[in-house]
């Protein structure tokens, strides 16, 4: 079957993201470096991001949130306000970051908008991501823009539907496992991983080897060439 539509990830595939929380992260242990050491607060953090991810979801604004209440758990519900205003502001930064596009990055959406669907498939927060996408200056190539609170099967089989031809034709590449190559393929579309070098801990995720819908790159303008491949085998 021919591919008539590719699925992109954006943060940590089309520009720069994990770096910024591991920043944050970093300065986040120092403002508490009173209250443990950084491997424990570390872990703390861990336990309550994957704690409130299912009511705050993905992105800065729950991020920060969880930096606030691992702060008052460390401090035993006594967090200063200059650490909740530190805290605060370092959300504000990191809202307010500028983006920066990750190497080969515009020329291989510019070949890929002009063959396929080209389809944003991210999670996080709905006005962060549109504010990246924007700062970007990518919006322009994509057909479609979804930005979903979470990536699962069902979600790749609904966008796959709504703006393609169906996940047997499309293919979804990104750098993380567990969100952009796992629930894809289980959807019934190529999975494409495209490593970043540092994922945060909560999407890492066995490789399925041997699928013959899965394949590792080592960069994202290695992608063209790799999908007309499959077109042509079709």
């Amino acid at each position: 079957m021919p591919i008539t539509t590719v699925g992109l990830d954006a943060d940590d595939t089309l520009w720069h993201n994990e770096t910024l929380f591991r920043l944050t992260h970093a300065r986040f242990v120092d403002l508490l470096d009173d209250h443990g050491d950084a491997e424990t607060i570390e872990a703390r953090l861990a336990d309550v991001e994957r704690r409130n991810l299912r009511l705050y979801g993905y992105g800065v604004k729950g991020f920060t949130l969880s930096m606030i209440e691992t702060a008052m758990e460390l401090c035993d519900g006594g967090a200063p306000p200059e650490v909740v205003r530190e805290i605060l502001a370092a959300g504000r930064e990191m809202l307010a970051h500028p983006v920066e596009t990750l190497p080969g990055v515009d020329a291989v959406v510019d070949e890929l908008a002009g063959k396929y669907r080209l389809v944003l498939v991210t999670k996080g927060d709905l006005l962060d991501q549109e504010r990246k996408l924007a700062a970007s200056g990518l919006g322009d190539r994509f057909s479609a823009v979804e930005i979903v609170s979470e990536k699962d099967r069902a979600t790749y089989e609904r966008v796959f539907a709504r703006h393609g031809t169906g996940p047997e034709e499309a293919v979804m590449a990104g750098n993380s496992m567990k969100s952009d190559v796992l629930p894809a393929i289980e959807a019934g579309a190529f999975g494409v991983h495209i490593p970043y070098h540092v994922t945060w801990a909560h999407e890492l995720a066995d490789a399925p080897e041997g699928h013959p819908r899965y394949v590792s790159l080592s960069r994202i303008d290695e992608l063209p060439d790799w999908i007309a491949a499959i077109g042509d085998q079709a």
